[in-house]
């Protein structure tokens, strides 16, 4: 039987408030990005504006300095400032309410908030500058339509081409596209094998084998001895182990450097002819630079626009409270929307700097002097330092650059694991890795160092460090094992 009844409980829950959720989302964005997100509040919100560069300094206006600036000049704290009349001047006396948009406005003119400036130029469009590149899959295309006249035959180029990916090599099976198409296998083996041919040869293939002998067909190599070593002992190549090759195949090692040097000559990514090459702009959201012998940390503000409380929907806020309008409510629900922005914008730039301040103090001999000074340094060391939550810390580094005398370098570059040396000193990761790059850089050709020795004198450089732990850093370095490079450098040497 179904009956109402009233239950109490208690239950704890997080609850977030709407600001700490604006800032919270705020932390990550990069400039760009931030750049959007003023933009929409702007559009949703009038009582926010921006200020224009030609507009005069008024006392509503927000200070013009820099969070890293005023957070240095030892500003004194919110509660030791002059409060605002503009509660008496908005008529808003004797109420709760009035008096929170009192303290809205009192922390919105204490110089709390962030300034951002913004400059304006008239400058031609980017894209008239950037000349247009075909795309392998527009090359293909043209292509299939001077090749193709059957439309059947279109339909099932143009499904081959769009499977095609960046290096070349078709990404979808023959039987998958045949079922798609609802036509027989060996018409799609027919078209491909037709596409194949097209510039550059061997797009469309199913493996860098088939790739391969698609090219040597071309070029009318012929070469059996190529071919068997494409065809059945590609695997051997990878290794670079030729002396096993030429014993399986039983023939002089001069005819396999000879096969070696035919196969130099093909391509094994044969799309990479035309992918386009992606550019990436950074802008840093940190700047570090040395003004008088010390290390001046500047938040990155060019191309945000400047914003404050408009005069103007001020004014109306007021008058609607003397009237009793019903825009009062919209007015003062967009004005607090306003100031939880504002206080989010300021609330990031802080947290930004912050971390950013811990990390050039750290890593001041590294920016000085070099990798070899690089300290190691955690999430969870920064956060507790800073008095804010890992994840916060996560987020603040996420997606954002530092601009140094050293380099630009991503916040995540400072984070990394810690060894102990022989004396209990940490020492950084990175340090380590560097130094296994340049031990390889200098080895001896004809006999590398394997991961033993390397370790060895890693150890006698007070480096306290496991085999296995230089095996994974030299994975992650892209250095291959040393017998390896012993084969191909032989290799080389003989040819």
């Amino acid at each position: 039987m179904l009956k109402q009844q009233l239950q109490q409980k208690q239950v704890q829950k997080l609850i977030l408030a709407p600001a700490l959720q604006q800032a919270i989302k705020l932390l990550p964005l990069t400039n760009l990005e931030l750049i959007e997100v003023i933009d929409k509040e702007l559009s949703e919100n009038p009582l926010l504006e921006v200020v224009e560069e030609t507009e005069d300094k008024k006392p509503d206006d927000v200070d013009d300095r820099g969070t890293a600036g005023r957070l240095e000049s030892g500003d004194k704290d919110e509660h030791e400032r002059e409060p605002s009349d503009l509660a008496r001047t908005l008529g808003l006396d004797g109420k709760e309410d009035d008096r929170e948009i009192e303290k809205y406005f009192r922390e919105y003119f204490d110089n709390g908030f962030r300034s951002y400036s913004y400059e304006r130029k008239d400058a031609p469009e980017l894209e008239n500058f950037i000349p247009k590149i075909q795309s392998l899959w527009d090359h293909l295309e043209w292509q299939s339509n001077i090749t193709f006249f059957e439309k059947k035959d279109k339909e099932i180029a143009a499904y081959i081409i769009g499977n095609i990916n960046d290096d070349g090599y078709l990404t979808t099976s023959v039987e998958e596209i045949a079922q798609t198409q609802e036509t027989a296998i060996n018409s799609v083996n027919r078209i491909r094998g037709k596409i194949k041919k097209f510039d550059p040869v061997g797009v469309g293939s199913l493996s860098l084998k088939e790739a391969l002998l698609a090219q040597m067909d071309y070029l009318k190599i012929d070469n059996d001895l190529l071919r068997k070593i494409i065809t059945e002992y590609l695997y051997l190549l990878e290794k670079s182990d030729f002396s096993k090759l030429a014993k399986v195949l039983d023939v002089p090692l001069e005819e396999i450097k000879s096969c070696l040097e035919a196969i130099k000559k093909l391509n094994p990514t044969p799309g990479i002819k035309y992918s386009k090459e992606k550019t990436y702009y950074i802008i840093p959201d940190i700047i570090v630079k040395k003004e008088d012998g010390e290390l001046k940390i500047t938040i990155n503000d060019e191309g945000l626009p400047q914003l404050k409380i408009s005069a103007y929907y001020k004014k109306l806020l007021s008058q609607a409270s003397k009237d009793k309008s019903d825009a009062y409510p919209f007015l003062k629900d967009k004005l607090k929307k306003a100031f939880w922005f504002l206080r989010s914008l300021d609330q990031r730039n802080r947290t930004v700097y912050k971390v950013a301040k811990y990390i050039v103090e750290s890593q001041t001999e590294f920016i000085e002097k070099g990798i070899e000074y690089i300290k190691p340094l955690t999430l969870m060391e920064l956060a507790e330092e800073i008095g804010v939550h890992e994840s916060t810390v996560g987020r603040v580094v996420s997606n954002k650059h530092m601009m140094t005398s050293r380099g630009m370098f991503p916040l995540k570059y400072f984070f990394h694991k810690s060894l102990i040396g022989d004396y209990g000193e940490e020492i950084s990761s990175l340090r380590v890795k560097e130094r296994i790059k340049k031990l390889v850089e200098n080895e001896n050709k004809k006999n590398p160092l394997s991961d033993i020795e390397i370790e060895n004198i890693l150890s006698r450089e007070n480096f306290k460090i496991a085999r296995r732990t230089v095996a994974k850093y030299r994975k992650q370095l892209r250095i291959e094992p040393s017998h390896i490079r012993k084969r191909k450098y032989w290799m080389e040497e003989s040819s």
